[in-house]
C-alpha cells in the first residue's frame, strides 16, 4: 500500500508564490517557533501545517488538530484543556484535553481567528505559562510543544477591531507565511489539476487521464473560489460523471456545477 503520509511536493506549484511557500515551510521545520498561516479557504494551510510539523525534530510526537470554530464555548475548556472525573455534571470520567495531548509534538490550531475573546484570554495564558490545569484539578501539568496556527480571517483588521487580542497575535505570529488562492496564480492550477488526474487515474482504474484543450483553458480562467481543493474535488467529480479518459471544458462545468 502507498504511503499516505504527504511531502513537500503536496505543496505543489511553479509559481514565485508557492516555491515562497516551500521554502518557508523547509525553514520553519527547522525551528521550533510558533507559526501563523493564514490564507482563503482552500489554499493548503492545513497541508503547510503537517508537513512542517513532520519535517521537523518533534515528527515522532503527537500531531494534534483543533478546529477553534468547531468547538463551542460551554465546552472550550474542557476540550482543550481536560476536565477530572465528577467536574461538572456529565463527566464520568476524567479526560485529557487536546492542548496536553498534543504535549511533546504539535498543536495544529485550526480558523484559529474565530476564536471568541473570552477564550483567547484563557488560551493565552496555556501558551505563556507552558502549563493546563484540567477542570476540577488543583494542579497544573505542563505541556511543552511546537504550535501551528491556520487561519482565513482578516487578523490585522480583527486586531484593529478588537476582536482578536494583540498579545495572543504576538504569541501566534512568531513566523508568518501567507498562502495565495489559486486565482492568482493560473500556472499553478493547469499544473495541480495535472497531478490530481494521475491520481485519479490510479485510483479509479483509468490511464492517462487528461484535460482537453479546452478543459486545460477553463481550469486556467476560471476563478476556483474553492481554491486547490475546490479543484481537486471539480476534477474528481468530472472524471466520476464522465466516464471518459479525456476531461472536457463542459464535462468539468457540468459535474463541479461550476458557475
Amino acid at each position: 500500500m502507498a504511503s499516505t503520509t504527504p511531502t513537500l511536493a503536496e505543496l505543489s506549484g511553479r509559481s514565485p508564490a508557492m516555491q515562497a511557500v516551500r521554502a518557508f515551510v523547509r525553514r520553519a521545520a527547522e525551528v521550533d517557533a510558533s507559526v501563523l498561516l493564514t490564507g482563503e479557504t482552500g489554499t493548503g494551510k492545513s497541508l503547510a501545517a503537517r508537513l512542517i510539523h513532520q519535517s521537523g525534530e518533534r515528527s515522532s510526537g503527537p500531531y494534534v488538530v483543533v478546529n477553534c470554530a468547531g468547538v463551542p464555548e460551554s465546552l472550550f475548556e474542557s476540550e482543550l484543556f481536560g476536565h477530572e472525573r465528577g467536574a461538572f455534571t456529565g463527566a464520568t470520567a476524567a479526560r485529557t484535553g487536546l492542548v496536553e495531548a498534543a504535549s511533546g509534538g504539535t498543536l495544529f490550531l485550526d480558523e484559529v481567528g474565530d476564536l471568541p475573546v473570552a477564550q483567547q484570554s484563557k488560551l493565552l495564558t496555556v501558551l505563556e505559562e507552558r502549563t493546563v490545569r484540567p477542570i476540577g484539578s488543583v494542579k497544573s501539568r505542563p505541556v511543552e510543544l511546537r504550535l501551528v496556527s491556520g487561519t482565513g480571517a482578516d487578523l490585522e483588521a480583527a486586531l484593529e477591531a478588537g476582536s482578536f487580542r494583540r498579545d495572543l497575535f504576538h504569541r501566534l505570529a512568531v513566523l508568518r507565511c501567507w498562502i495565495p488562492p489559486l486565482r492568482e496564480r493560473p500556472e499553478d492550477a493547469l499544473h495541480l489539476a495535472r497531478r490530481f488526474l494521475r491520481r485519479l487515474g490510479r485510483r479509479y482504474g483509468l490511464d492517462e487521464v487528461r484535460l482537453s484543450p479546452d478543459g486545460a483553458s477553463l481550469v486556467e480562467s476560471y476563478a476556483w473560489p474553492g481554491n486547490v481543493r475546490e479543484l481537486a474535488h471539480a476534477l474528481e467529480a468530472a472524471v466520476i460523471l464522465g466516464r471518459s479518459r479525456v476531461v472536457t471544458a463542459d464535462t468539468l462545468r457540468e459535474a463541479a456545477k461550476l458557475r
